[in-house]
Order: structure tokens, then sequence, then C-alpha cells
């Protein structure tokens, strides 16, 4: 009954921790470079944590997979440090941030990944650097998402 009652903020992001899982691999996430991603399901405290992004956008589009999301989280890249590293205190919505598909730049899984950033400048500029092309979350392709 009722129905108008306010939602309740999305949990805010949590540090990698040590023991950190990838939800796919099963695989320690501190134990992979690059970007990382973390899906907090409703009714759930602790998060969903990936090993890649690819992953995180696998998970949203799967029917098998639970759909009452409250919030998704990726690395931002564009507070990498100077050897590309992601920074495991940066995070982005992902649906706000701007990703490179289709670059020369390997992932946390030793493949083509796509690269998150919250500044859509930083993305164009990887891109230029790497290869590649910005997209936003909804745009990414399905055939992009589960390629081999």
């Amino acid at each position: 009954c009722g129905g108008d009652e306010p939602a309740a903020p999305p949990p805010a992001p949590q540090a990698v921790s040590a023991d950190a899982v990838g939800h796919y691999c099963g695989m320690m996430l501190k134990d992979h470079a690059g970007p990382k991603g973390q899906i907090f399901v409703k009714g759930r405290a602790a998060p969903v944590w990936f090993s890649s992004i690819k992953q995180v956008f696998a998970y949203t589009r799967l029917p098998e997979e639970p759909k009452g999301l409250a919030a998704i989280y990726v690395n931002d890249m564009a507070a990498a440090g100077p050897d590309g590293a992601a920074d495991p205190k940066a995070w982005v919505d992902a649906r706000e941030a701007f990703y490179v598909i289709g670059s020369s730049f390997l992932g946390g899984m030793g493949a083509e990944d796509a690269m998150p950033f919250s500044d859509q400048t930083r993305a164009i500029a990887f891109a230029q650097t790497h290869g590649g092309r910005v997209v936003r979350f909804a745009d990414v392709p399905e055939d992009y998402v589960f390629a081999q």
C-alpha cells in the first residue's frame, strides 16, 4: 500500500577487499590488473564483484541473473596511475560512465576489455592512443559483451 515512499539512496561503492572474488571467474580480484566492477543487488548488503568490465555488462544482460539492481559501479580509469593501473578507490556509476571498447589495451583477465571513464574527454584521448571507440553504458553492443 502507499507506494509513494522515497527511494533509498544507492549504496556507496566499496573498496576491493583482500577476499573479494570475481563472480564468474572465482578468482581473487587483487590478482588481476585492469578495471573492476561491483553490482549491488537489492536486498543484499555485499556487492557482487567482477574481474572485468565485460563481465559487468554480461551480468546486467543475462536473463538468469538478478534484475533488482540497486547500484552498478566500475573503476574510473580517468583516475588511473601513469602505469595504467586502476585506482582501487576510484569508482563511477556504470550507467554514467563513458566506455572505450575495441581498444588494444588488455584488461584484468588478459584480454581486451571495456575501459570506463567518468570524463568523456579522457575517454576520447584514451581511444585516440589505444584505438577503439567511445560509447555509453546503454550503447555497448551485445555482440561485444559476449564475443569470445
